[in-house]
């Protein structure tokens, strides 16, 4: 369990580094309203996206270990909770401040993840009927079919609901991970959950990306956070046999909802961070210049010489009227 839970949490930081790093390539490539070859070519130009999908794959490598060795609601949990160093990293890289509310975020996240580790038991089993394994694969087709539907639209709904399915495909490549048929190169290629396992974790990424385009980084990260970790968490108890301690299992719920909870307030870290930037852009713009004159000064433009206490000629003559000539 202590080899399955430093993976877990190393490929965390990896997610939390990554997320800075895609989260600014993603934001520098230009819109689109459709799938196509040049979005992911643009992506691929951009060295912040390169590194941070870099990261994301050694954090899925890492994951791995920990899914073949760990409940899936905590290695689900202890993932989703990257968050938590996503708000570090963009203090340390980009200069953010944290709030009261990413600081409490933070501290229900290390609370959580500790309550959740000292409820995990075991895990349950590492297979499934064939037919979980088809299912992986047809719930990733689906996933795949209602990106290419979203992705013509836009708004804060579509950003999360396009969040959603990068959530479902994270979560599909995590059971698929579980169950995977590992037992020799052949067994892997007729495994669905093999192809489940790629096209889900790619179809992710890409609904992902496509979501921080088109919304806040709240609706795409929250609602992904969602299916992500509630998503396999129930599956693995149902249906694969994953379980608390004995006498434990209010601890692991515990830590579960205030782990899942402090994710949802950082969440909201991102999208605050970018609209300090924003409006201390307007301010400085809204700053009037100085205008510089050309004209030559007319009669009335001539200085006035008084002391601040008693008046001259012009100004009696303008407060008092215009004088009859």
């Amino acid at each position: 369990m202590l080899l399955g839970l430093t993976t877990a949490l190393l490929a965390t930081v990896c997610f939390g580094f990554g997320a800075v790093f895609q989260a600014r390539g993603a934001r520098s490539a230009p819109r689109t309203d459709r799938v196509r070859a040049g979005l992911l070519a643009a992506l691929l130009r951009s060295w912040q996206f390169i590194l941070g999908t870099a990261l994301d794959i050694l954090g899925f490598v890492l994951s791995i270990v920990a899914l073949r060795s760990l409940p899936l609601f905590l290695v689900q949990a202890v993932t989703s909770s990257s968050l938590a160093v996503t708000a570090l990293a963009a203090v340390w890289l980009l200069g953010a401040r944290l709030r009261r509310g990413d600081a409490a975020g933070i501290l229900a996240v290390v609370v959580g993840l500790s309550l959740l580790a000292l409820g995990s038991g075991r895990e349950g089993r590492e297979y499934a009927p064939e037919a979980f394994h088809w299912a992986l694969l047809a719930t990733t087709v689906v996933m795949l079919l209602a990106t290419l539907v979203l992705v013509r639209r836009d708004g804060t709904a579509i950003a999360a609901g396009l969040g959603l399915l990068a959530g479902v495909g994270f979560g599909i490549t995590s059971l698929a991970v579980r169950v995977l048929d590992a037992s020799g190169l052949a067994a892997v290629f007729t495994d669905p959950a093999a192809y489940a396992l790629v096209l889900g974790g790619l179809g992710g990424y890409l609904a992902y990306a496509l979501a921080l385009q088109r919304g806040t980084v709240t609706a795409a990260t929250a609602a992904g956070t969602v299916a992500e970790t509630f998503g396999p968490a129930l599956v693995g108890v149902v249906s694969l046999g994953d379980s608390a301690r004995p006498g434990f299992a209010w601890c692991a719920l515990t830590g579960f909802a205030v782990a899942v909870g402090g994710t949802f307030l950082l969440s909201r870290f991102g999208e605050l961070e970018g609209e300090s930037a924003e409006l201390s852009v307007s301010y400085e713009s809204a700053e009037p210049a100085p205008v510089a004159r050309t004209d030559l000064p007319c009669e009335g433009d001539l200085p006035d010489k008084s002391d601040g206490r008693t008046p001259t000629e012009r100004q009696v003559s303008d407060g008092g009227g215009r004088r009859d000539g």
